[in-house]
């Protein structure tokens, strides 16, 4: 029985349909089936549903107030912007934090059961879902730091853990944005996990960022100081979009959906598949 690998999807801002990563998972296993079959797993993280009833009942409240010029831009504020003013933790209420981080957990159990509580684990995260993402894995890699409402979601495996990570990707990612909270400009997530050794000597990891010099929201990463240098593996700069899209910063939009970030990702997951796998290569 060959090892399954586990691809973790995460979305970014804006109201999203649950089926949001369909397309690229059937392009993923399909560029990926001729080597190893049926072992890549993916699952959506689709974090949006513990936001879309907040920000309905939002507003629902703030349009009883009365008539408002540009109703639809402000719909369009509440759907993008909000996300991430309520996401932020506050000193005494971290309850849009821990909620989002619990759909994240579900997505890592979910992945755990069906790929092996070992598999080796590769996130693909877009926008406002590549903060997500490093923060959920920083909690991850200081366990102190995971709520009870997260944590009561999580099975004791490797991967539920973060101790199998060894790809991550971020696609039109603020978080250069989001390092003006820290000093210096913090402190990244550790790819591959410190424990990755443990289960897969072996493996090669990487984090690599992709951005489009047109999209006003994804940012190259790795200069914002030695820490983020060392630990992410490469800015590689895309066009994505298509040529409605590809000029201008709605190019954010167009990442889950370019084959030169796609096809990447789906070399990186064949050779993790063969490193796990030797007999089966050998075969």
């Amino acid at each position: 029985m060959t090892q399954k690998i586990a691809v973790a999807v995460v979305h970014g801002i804006g109201r999203q349909a649950p089926e949001f990563a369909d397309k690229l998972k059937v392009t993923l296993q399909k560029l990926c089936h001729a080597t190893c079959g049926e072992d890549v797993i993916i699952q959506p993280v689709y974090w949006a549903r513990a936001m879309q009833e907040k920000e309905d009942a939002l507003w629902d409240r703030v349009i009883a107030a009365g008539p408002m010029q540009f109703r639809e831009l402000r719909r369009l504020m509440i759907d993008y912007v909000a996300d991430a003013l309520a996401y932020q933790p506050t000193a005494f209420d971290r309850k849009a934090y821990d909620d989002i981080h619990v759909e994240y957990a579900k997505t890592l159990r979910t992945l755990a059961q069906e790929a092996g509580p070992e598999a080796p684990l590769c996130i693909v995260s877009h926008s406002l879902g590549t903060v997500i993402t490093s923060n959920f894995v920083y909690d991850l890699q200081k366990p102190e730091l995971i709520s009870d409402q997260v944590r009561v979601e999580m099975t004791d495996t490797a991967l539920e853990r973060g101790e199998t990570l060894n790809l991550l990707y971020t696609l039109g990612s603020p978080l250069a944005l989001w390092s003006l909270r820290f000093r210096e400009f913090g402190r990244p997530i550790q790819i591959p996990s410190p424990q990755l050794l443990n289960h897969y000597p072996d493996l090669q990891s990487a984090w690599i960022n992709y951005y489009d010099k047109d999209d006003l929201v994804g940012f190259p990463l790795r200069d914002l100081n030695p820490a983020y240098s060392r630990a992410v593996s490469a800015d590689r700069e895309v066009n994505v979009g298509n040529f409605l899209t590809e000029w201008n910063p709605l190019s954010h939009i167009g990442y889950l959906h370019d084959n030169d970030v796609i096809k990447p990702i789906a070399e990186s997951l064949i050779n993790t598949w063969k490193t796990v796998n030797p007999e089966a290569v050998e075969a």
